[in-house]
């Protein structure tokens, strides 16, 4: 069983039972719980300028939570896309969103097709980020605003990564954002969760923990969990709201526009320098 699994699929469904037996206003703080807060989350809808009917395309969406919160404070259309089964039928039975099962490096959706994306706590456990940064280019509008919360390392890493995350130093990151074609507008540290949404996420957490303690899955999952704490503790990794923007595409030159190729008389005159 891969850690990646148990850790996003697994505790997924387990999550959605766990609010199921406990209430409905439990559902957004556990669906984000790793992923992000409402602080968080107002700073980057507020970035991206999410207004009623904005397109957001959520890469990565998990359990849903983020992209549920969007379309209540926002009235965003959502779009999720998440290719762990468990987590996308969660996100469906907790919120009944729209949820395509795929990955972000192929996204079967129409260039220029979503006004804003999201993708939060995603591209530390892709193995190929560019691949991803550049589908989200593709479907994204010109000009179109990309929300990103990323785990980035300070540095070598000395302790050990939780199984499948890479995590990028701030210049690497810099560097793929601009390279997939993305130009960079702000960033910041994420603020902490308010106690009351802590609260809520943790009780569901509980629950999950006393119903499938036994589980390998369950202990897998743990596993990450400590490795991720251990690194924030020892200052190796810290966490950043990134907002960039679409670059549009460079527009091809038409044929009539561009110079006609230089004639034998001019060749001569160019390899032999001067006139002849």
């Amino acid at each position: 069983m891969s850690a990646l699994t148990a850790e996003f699929d697994d505790v997924a469904g387990w999550t959605a039972d766990a609010v199921e037996q406990l209430g409905p206003a439990y559902a957004i703080p556990a669906a984000c719980r790793g992923s992000a807060n409402p602080a968080a989350l107002a700073w980057l809808a507020e970035a991206c300028e999410l207004s009623p009917g904005t397109r957001l395309l959520d890469v990565g969406a998990g359990v849903g939570g983020p992209a549920a919160w969007a379309a209540e404070r926002f009235g965003v259309r959502p779009i999720l896309l998440e290719p762990m089964p468990a987590a996308g039928r969660a996100a469906a039975r907790l919120f009944g969103l729209p949820v395509i099962a795929a990955d972000g490096t192929r996204v079967p959706l129409r260039d220029g097709s979503v006004d804003a994306a999201w993708c939060l706590g995603v591209l530390d456990v892709v193995r190929d980020k560019a691949a991803l940064l550049r589908e989200v280019h593709r479907v994204l509008r010109p000009g179109g605003s990309l929300g990103l919360l990323v785990v980035v390392a300070r540095g070598r890493l000395v302790l050990p990564a939780p199984e499948g995350n890479v995590f990028p130093t701030r210049r690497e990151l810099g560097g793929l954002l601009a390279a997939t074609g993305f130009a960079p507008v702000q960033e910041i540290d994420r603020p902490d969760a308010p106690p009351s949404w802590k609260r809520r996420a943790d009780r569901v957490a509980a629950v999950v923990a006393s119903q499938h303690r036994a589980d390998p899955a369950m202990a897998l999952a743990d596993r990450q969990g400590e490795r991720l704490g251990r690194l924030f503790a020892a200052g190796q990794i810290a966490v950043r709201l990134v907002h960039v923007v679409r670059r549009p595409a460079p527009r091809p030159v038409p044929p009539e526009s561009r110079p006609a190729p230089p004639g034998p008389e001019a060749l001569v005159r160019t390899i032999c320098g001067g006139e002849r």
